[in-house]
């Protein structure tokens, strides 16, 4: 396909692309606040081997496989079909660069939370549910520059 072809069909299906990629965020931001959550309750009421430890494993194994992996994936595909959606982004300005910070940080920060899912799977979890609680803040802290990013463009 040639290029402007590419940037034809990126601009006619822009707002199904940005539509698909609001959805994908949304999904995602319930997976980021809600890990964390059963994080907290796993170091607190889920000692290693027991019935509450195997539940929690189940629950934190699902959210990240079945919904946050793909809703990050989604978010990402969807969100470069926007950047190279032509007259979209104008990279002379500084918000475009806040919002990639910040979602870079998102995806650092999903990592972390699959790391520590994995910590809490082979029993070797040292963080403290007073950890996890303030870790819970850190994508509330990211959206709020993301959205101020992209709605008043900072």
């Amino acid at each position: 396909m040639r290029r402007s072809s590419v940037q034809d069909v990126l601009s006619q299906a822009y707002p199904w692309i940005k539509s698909l990629h609001v959805m994908a965020v949304i999904a995602w931001m319930a997976g980021l606040f809600y890990l964390p959550r059963l994080f907290v309750y796993h170091a607190e009421r889920g000692p290693a081997g027991s019935e509450a430890d195997a539940l929690l494993q189940t629950m934190e194994q699902k959210l990240l496989r079945l919904i946050m992996n793909p809703s990050m994936i989604a978010t990402w595909v969807f969100g470069l079909a926007l950047v190279m959606t032509p007259g979209i982004v104008d990279w002379s300005a500084v918000w475009p660069w806040s919002k990639a910070g910040a979602v870079l940080a998102m995806t650092w920060f999903h990592h972390w939370l699959g790391l520590r899912r994995k910590d809490f799977a082979a029993g070797r979890n040292q963080l403290a549910g007073q950890r996890y609680r303030i870790m819970n803040e850190v994508p509330t802290l990211l959206l709020i520059v993301i959205v101020l990013s992209v709605i008043v463009k900072f």
